[in-house]
């Protein structure tokens, strides 16, 4: 019997394979895609923590909360850097609705100072192997605490007693209770206690910081407090003994690995990661963010404001084409951009700004060196106190300030020595340029008489009181317009 051919049955099962099929591809993409989550990624490399840092981890925090990922990564590795922006990343981070990850790498990192605020605040903080993290005692603005103090900080010591002195005496304050006047009190022991009461509260203020961050995060409040007081730093695998930290981690694939599956506590309800076979999004800096993280460091503002300076003063002792004095004027709006973004002292930047009025004036006016000593003192006061920060980080480095001093010292000395020996050249051009210039009698000359002399190539009429022969030699005393008056040379 012959088999016979159905359509029907034939199209039926075909639609019943394109059906099972694309069930399955159906059912099979939304798992795939929900098992497939976003890590992002941020890193600071060697950078000092500032307004331009603190702006570029908030908003990193608030961007992976966009994307709903499952957690920011920091990648950190910082010396330190501002109160006031560590206190804004610490805040965004504690209130932040997803996971935030602090992660000390690569090796031969640190989060140091700063760091340890921003590692403690982390949901989870890791560390690469090789890595570093702790000294962030602060550094007061007078240059006190356990550290070995130089000439320096005596001269900033002193510098800041004595405004303290002035803004009591002219600022209108009252001298408060157990304190005696300037006359009666005893001035090395008032003022050494003043800075210790300073000090204090400024580390009081930092130990209770940062054992808040601790509790919040369940993390070593004994070795926080021996960070911030003693200035203690630890390696990762004793940072992950005491508690510090959570992970040690090789890699960026080690880490996510081991922060699979674990369970944080964000915004009060608890989350268990999912970083397996994740999408890991870098988010790079910007131009701009770079930039300003290059302007936003002390040293960098300092030399940006003492070219422009140079050009300033190169301007006013040479008028002529202008590009310094164009030049100058950018780098000091440069220097100044870069200022508001710092802890800057203004009476500081007044200091420097007389320095630079006094050399210009030793330019303009002899005043034998004494503008030139006085703006050096200006100009080296001024920077010590420009810029104040409780990280030494964000302070200026005392090896610039001495080569620009010294550099200014000799540019101003050049310029002073070009205008010396300018006002001793003789003058080359015009009547006073015939003053002493030598020639010879052309005619005969009566006692007061007058006659005509031959100097310079030309017969000019001239007077003299000297009787005086054709051919005897005469020297120029006066030019009265076209009348020379002569005497003889004898």
């Amino acid at each position: 019997m012959k088999y016979r051919y159905k359509p029907d049955s034939f199209f039926v099962a075909l639609i019943a394979h394109f059906l099972f099929y694309g069930f399955i591809l159906l059912t099979s993409q939304p798992c795939f895609s929900a098992e497939t989550g976003q890590v992002n990624v941020i890193a600071l490399d060697d950078a000092t923590i500032n307004p331009v840092t603190a702006a570029y981890i908030t908003k990193a925090i608030d961007r992976a909360a966009e994307d709903r990922s499952e957690c920011l990564i920091i990648k950190l590795d910082t010396p330190g850097g501002l109160v006031t922006s560590t206190r804004e990343i610490v805040k965004k981070m504690m209130s932040s609705t997803i996971p935030v990850v602090v992660y000390v790498a690569p090796s031969g990192a640190r989060a140091g100072s700063a760091g340890v605020f921003i590692t403690y605040a982390s949901h989870v903080a890791a560390m690469a192997p090789s890595t570093n993290i702790g000294a962030a005692h602060p550094v007061e603005v007078g240059g006190g605490g356990d550290r070995t103090r130089n000439v320096w900080d005596a001269v900033r010591d002193l510098l800041d007693l004595y405004s303290k002195k002035l803004s009591k005496e002219f600022g209108g304050k009252q001298i408060p209770q157990g304190e005696t006047k300037e006359s009666e009190a005893s001035p090395p022991a008032g003022e050494a206690s003043n800075q210790d009461i300073l000090s204090g509260k400024i580390l009081n203020d930092t130990l209770a910081f940062i054992k808040a961050i601790a509790v919040e995060r369940n993390r070593n409040v004994e070795w926080a407090v021996k960070a911030v007081r003693e200035s203690a730093s630890i390696t990762e695998t004793e940072a992950k003994q005491t508690g510090v930290i959570e992970i040690i981690a090789k890699e960026e694939q080690d880490l996510l690995t081991q922060l699979d599956g674990r369970v944080v506590k964000v915004a009060g309800q608890e989350k268990i990661l999912k970083t397996l076979n994740v999408v890991v999004k870098e988010i790079p800096m910007s131009l701009s963010e770079r930039i300003l993280n290059v302007l936003a460091h002390p040293n960098i503002a300092y030399i940006f404001m003492m070219l422009g300076f140079y050009g300033l003063l190169f301007e006013v002792t040479h008028p002529g084409t202008g590009i310094p004095g164009i030049l100058g004027t950018i780098f000091i709006v440069i220097a100044f951009f870069s200022m508001q973004m710092l802890p800057t002292n203004y009476a500081g930047l007044a200091l420097i700004i007389l320095a630079i009025v006094l050399f210009i004036a030793d330019v303009k006016v002899p005043g034998f060196g004494f503008f030139t000593l006085a703006g050096l003192v200006s100009l080296v006061l001024g920077s010590l106190l420009l810029f104040q920060s409780q990280d030494e980080v964000m302070r200026l480095s005392m090896s610039i300030v001495m080569s620009f001093a010294i550099a200014t010292a000799m540019i101003t000395t050049a310029l002073v020595r070009l205008v010396f020996l300018s006002h001793r050249r003789k003058i080359k051009s015009g009547k006073e340029a015939m003053i002493g210039e030598m020639g010879e009698a052309f005619s005969d000359f009566k006692p007061n008489g007058e006659g005509k002399v031959f100097i310079v190539g030309e017969i000019w009429d001239a007077v003299s009181k000297d009787e005086l022969r054709k051919g005897d030699k005469v020297k120029i005393l006066k030019v009265k317009g076209l009348m020379l008056e002569v005497e003889k040379v004898k």
